[in-house]
């Protein structure tokens, strides 16, 4: 089916691979040449812990990557070496797919598809991405933090991760909530509504995109919790 189709790793390097790690926010893209059908992909550093702060980790990472059928996304999750490198270094490894239902924005000036609907039970995921401008770095963070503390406080959430491209300025939060109704419930109150009002009326974001997919096939471990 020639559906296009994202894949999110989250990944805990072991140990003793700490510089295998280490070396894929350095060549980690060149590992990703010539993969069949991949459109778009981003080697993604972690915050402290997993979560969403202006700490790094230095062992938890991730990876976006988004191919042009379900079909090619599925072959680089259970047949690409990169994968299987992943699991072999890792002391926590997790995957999913992504279709995505709803998005607006772009990253790195690339617009996601639309491949699938709105679905009316059942888990959703959501990632928001945004490139913040310098001046407005340290207002921006004021706002986020009590954000990120109230997704891991709040009702029907099932998995969270913080993710950047660059410490500071190029962030991104991705979470799978029970369904949408617990999304809503938190994107539309408190911290969070506080911080998307003050990121807009304040234009923090030279850009920025938000999505909601259908998750599928979700399976492993991320921040103690295993799935699938």
């Amino acid at each position: 089916m020639r559906n296009q189709t994202a894949v999110l790793v989250l990944v805990d390097i072991a140990p003793d691979s700490f510089l295998w790690g280490l070396s894929r926010y350095v060549i980690g893209r060149f590992s990703l040449r010539k993969i069949p059908g991949l459109q778009f992909f981003k080697v993604l550093g972690s915050g402290f812990e997993g979560g969403f702060s202006t700490k790094p980790s230095f062992h938890k990472q991730g990876l976006f990557c988004v191919f042009d059928s379900e079909q090619h996304a599925k072959q680089f999750r259970t047949q690409s070496a990169l994968v299987q490198s992943y699991l072999k270094h890792s002391r926590e490894f997790f995957a999913v797919s992504l279709n995505a239902f709803s998005t607006r924005g772009s990253w790195a000036n690339t617009q996601l598809d639309v491949t699938a609907n709105a679905p009316v039970s059942g888990p959703i995921a959501s990632l928001t991405r945004a490139s913040i401008k310098p001046l407005k770095a340290n207002a921006f963070w004021k706002n986020a933090q009590p954000a990120e503390v109230s997704i891991n406080q709040s009702e029907g959430v099932i998995l969270s991760a913080g993710l950047g491209e660059a410490p500071y300025l190029r962030q991104a939060t991705f979470t799978i909530w029970e369904d949408e109704t617990a999304l809503n419930a938190y994107a539309q109150q408190g911290a969070h509504l506080a911080a998307i009002k003050a990121a807009y009326g304040q234009q923090y974001f030279s850009e920025s995109m938000f999505t909601r997919f259908t998750p599928s096939e979700m399976e492993g471990t991320w921040r103690g919790k295993h799935y699938g």
